[in-house]
């Protein structure tokens, strides 16, 4: 679904491991990782503090250069420390490395909890930015809700406890973040409950935000679109597919809204998904036919136009209606001709839907079209998956099939011969594919023509093994 990240005015900086011994801090402050990460710190954004030394540019309430950069790294105060290593986070975010902003964020953490103790909003920030950075950055759900455990357990209580209306506010910015990356770690997890119940409470925090001005339209829009996405997962796989939809629909408004029509072509997707799990074919076809409207107004032969074709296809190949078998034809070319533009003749998404067609082609009685194409294709897959690979297996066992089709018993049994041979080598003897081709060699083997064939080799073999001795010079006359 449409996956938009959220930007929040009091979302700062980013998170990453636990509580990493501050020793280790001072081995390695003087190297200035190259970031990686794709969250950024507002508040540092405002400052302006991109790149640079550590100790010269806005970031640094260090001492003088003048001395070495360890040196002056261990004169800092936790503060200063605190600082230079959440700058330095920023930056790796900036850059896209995502071990070394982490590494940093977990230091942060360390730092935060020296700084200000255990009781403290700022600690829970921390930790927040921590558990986001895993869950964005590395997909880890699990480490993300272990970091989630003290903000969701001290946010409550010091909201309940804040007199002033911006700690307040602030208070409220660091819950969103909380119950955003709640929803997306226990998806990931398959806690579809917390899952659910997290992104629901992110909606109730966004609008009061928005209410209080801290959180704009455009920044709201995205957000939302990120709670409907999840929502959308977490219904899907709780199978209710109406309040599924639902959030589609509610996707598309928002998408709407924004004037950013060319990515309402993955919500058509998903409702698309929804619909054939329903065996509701016609919605399932009307989805992906506007799904691919899009996408090919955005990008002709794109390859996101190009799998829809596939798609496509493959459902209309389907359907009982045989107004549907042409169309399957036409979007089955039309994704090929994508796709080879798009990723070229060796992509696996080009070979993939090219054997989906040789199978429609030859489920059509059109066996001749299927075995050229299959055949044409065979150096390529060779090249691109190796001699003795199962895609290449495959081929020759569906142009077997295409032979003994139209009565090439002979030429179907040498194919799927070779076909055994290499599955014989990938699966072993046992493996039930090798097994139904070697049933269907025996069966092939057994049949007059290709009988007579293995005789006729067998007479040429034995012919050519056949030879006579030259005699040598003397002794043959001797005799």
């Amino acid at each position: 679904n449409i996956v938009v990240t959220a930007r929040t005015a009091g979302d700062q900086q980013l998170p990453r491991y636990a509580f990493s011994p501050i020793v280790n801090m001072e081995n390695d402050q003087a190297e200035h990782h190259s970031p990686e990460t794709s969250t950024e710190f507002p508040e540092n954004k405002r400052n302006g503090s991109r790149g640079g030394s550590v100790f010269t540019d806005g970031c640094s309430d260090g001492p003088s250069p003048s001395r070495s950069a360890k040196e002056e790294f261990l004169m800092m105060s936790p503060e200063q420390k605190l600082k230079h290593f959440t700058c330095r986070a920023q930056a790796s975010e900036d850059s896209q490395q995502f071990d070394a902003c982490i590494q940093d964020l977990v230091r942060c953490v360390a730092l935060t909890r020296l700084v200000y103790g255990d009781r403290h909003l700022k600690l829970a920030q921390a930790h927040t930015r921590l558990a986001k950075a895993y869950l964005q950055f590395k997909g880890w759900g699990q480490q993300a809700l272990d970091h989630l455990a003290f903000p969701k357990d001290f946010l409550p209580f010091c909201s309940s406890m804040s007199s002033c209306g911006d700690e307040r506010l602030e208070v409220l910015t660091c819950l969103l973040s909380v119950h955003l990356t709640q929803g997306g770690a226990s998806l990931l997890t398959d806690d579809l409950e917390q899952a659910g119940q997290g992104l629901l409470k992110a909606e109730q925090v966004l609008e009061q935000l928005h209410q209080h001005d801290v959180v704009n339209q455009e920044e709201k829009i995205k957000t939302q679109l990120e709670i409907t996405g999840g929502l959308y997962s977490v219904y899907k796989r709780q199978g209710r597919p109406e309040e599924a939809l639902n959030q589609c629909e509610k996707s598309l408004q928002l998408l709407k809204e924004c004037n950013k029509p060319e990515k309402t072509s993955a919500v058509y997707k998903d409702m698309a998904a929804i619909e054939q799990d329903r065996g509701q074919v016609d919605q399932t076809i009307e989805h992906l036919s506007k799904a691919h409207a899009i996408a090919v107004s955005h990008s002709p032969e794109g390859l996101e136009g190009a799998q829809i074709s596939h798609c496509l296809a493959m459902i209309l190949s389907s359907a009982a209606e045989p107004h549907h078998n042409e169309a399957a034809g036409h979007y089955f070319e039309q994704s090929l001709s994508a796709y080879k533009k798009s990723v070229g003749l060796q992509d696996p998404a080009f070979l993939n839907a090219q054997d989906d067609f040789c199978r429609f082609l030859l489920a059509n009685g059109r066996q001749e079209k299927c075995v050229e194409i299959q055949r044409s294709s065979l150096d390529s897959k060779r090249s691109a998956f190796g001699d003795r690979s199962s895609e290449v297996a495959e081929t020759l066992q569906l142009i077997g099939s295409a032979e003994m089709t139209e009565g090439k018993m002979s030429q179907a049994h040498r194919t799927m011969s070779q076909c055994l041979e290499i599955q014989s080598w990938l699966y072993g003897p046992q493996h039930k594919k090798t097994k139904a081709v070697q049933k269907a060699v025996d069966m092939l083997a057994s049949m007059p023509e290709v009988t007579e064939a293995q005789q006729r080799k067998h007479r040429r073999k034995k012919k050519s093994d056949t030879f006579y001795v030259v005699p040598s010079s003397g002794n043959q006359k001797n005799s």
